[in-house]
């Protein structure tokens, strides 16, 4: 039976990889509640993301790593009481599954849902909630991530609704980042929360030249640009991106043939916006990503055990440059 809610808030502070696979579900949430006012609570950097979505009517940010990095009293209770004002909603989705998370959704209010106790990464989460739904932990993210909404809203996200999504975030077309007509364009993403995610740069540099396409290496922060620049010194097939913000970064994925990048956030952005993608994977698994026909994940020969991550393995770096290249030449061949 579908609930009568005017007023939904969902709560997803971070990670950016994260928050990409949770957005899918604004557009399933606006299907089945045309005239529901949708807000979003997340930390502020990644804000901009989200800020000009045409799905949420409003963004509100808290920033918690300055509250931690601080450990000031007023700022604590300056977010708090921005918690505590933001008016009352019908129900409060805790997308995160985590303490801190949880905390904040019911500061805002006492309707909040959740994962329960044994679906939960923190299962202490749960005591936060009014009502909790059950899914393994170690389901795929974005399944979990959708049926944690249906269930809470009273409505169901089949597999082919996900087959069947719209573009996940809206592209700006007034940028000007005009990529190659002549070749094929491809995004590489160099960058990774942790070292064991990264591919090495000399492969990626192999990569370049097996593909011998327009191979545009996205950069973030000096260290990575570092790396961008030798990948392009080492091979005439690379060239270095431009300096991106959150909302430039879709725009620019937007319009690349193909991307291939680590299990990182920007990667993630290929698959929310219908773009074909590989995804390499060490020391975590293609439970990250909804695989797809083109949206595919290439795993390295270690095991993982999602409950706990191995964050010193750095399997990743003997997945073959020659699987990786062959396999981005049959998703570009297909035309898909």
């Amino acid at each position: 039976m579908k609930k009568e809610l005017s007023r939904i808030a969902i709560v997803r502070l971070s990670a950016l990889g994260d928050i990409v696979n949770t957005a899918v579900v604004l557009q399933f949430i606006r299907a089945f509640y045309p005239h529901a006012k949708i807000d979003w609570i997340t930390e502020e950097a990644f804000a901009p993301l989200l800020e000009k979505h045409p799905l949420l009517d409003r963004v509100h940010t808290l920033n918690l790593k300055k509250l931690k990095k601080e450990k000031s009293f007023s700022l604590l209770k300056e977010s708090v009481n921005k918690l505590r004002n933001l008016g009352e909603y019908d129900i409060i989705i805790d997308m995160q599954g985590l303490l801190k998370s949880a905390i904040v959704a019911r500061l805002i209010g006492k309707n909040t849902h959740g994962f329960d106790k044994n679906s939960s990464r923190e299962p202490f989460s749960a005591l936060f909630y009014k009502t909790t739904s059950a899914i393994p932990y170690d389901a795929n993210i974005v399944v979990r991530n959708t049926f944690l909404v249906a269930d809470a809203l009273g409505f169901e996200v089949t597999p082919e609704m996900l087959k069947n999504k719209q573009p996940i975030f809206p592209v700006e077309t007034n940028l000007s980042l005009t990529l190659g007509n002549d070749k094929k364009n491809i995004a590489l993403v160099i960058g990774a929360s942790w070292e064991s995610k990264k591919y090495p740069k000399e492969q990626i540099a192999a990569l370049c030249n097996l593909l011998e396409q327009h191979c545009y290496i996205i950069w973030g922060g000096d260290k990575e640009k570092e790396d961008a620049e030798w990948i392009c010194a080492q091979s005439p097939h690379a060239i270095l991106a431009p300096k991106l913000t959150l909302s430039e970064l879709v725009s620019f994925i937007a319009q690349t043939d193909l991307l291939i990048g680590n299990d990182t956030g920007p990667t993630h952005m290929a698959w929310a916006q219908n773009i074909p993608s590989i995804t390499l994977f060490g020391p975590t698994n293609t439970r990250m990503i909804y695989e797809t026909p083109k949206n595919i994940g290439i795993k390295s020969p270690s095991k993982v055990d999602i409950f706990h991550i191995d964050k010193n393995d750095f399997s990743i770096c003997e997945i073959p440059v020659e699987t990786i290249a062959a396999k981005a030449k049959e998703l570009l061949g297909n035309g898909i």
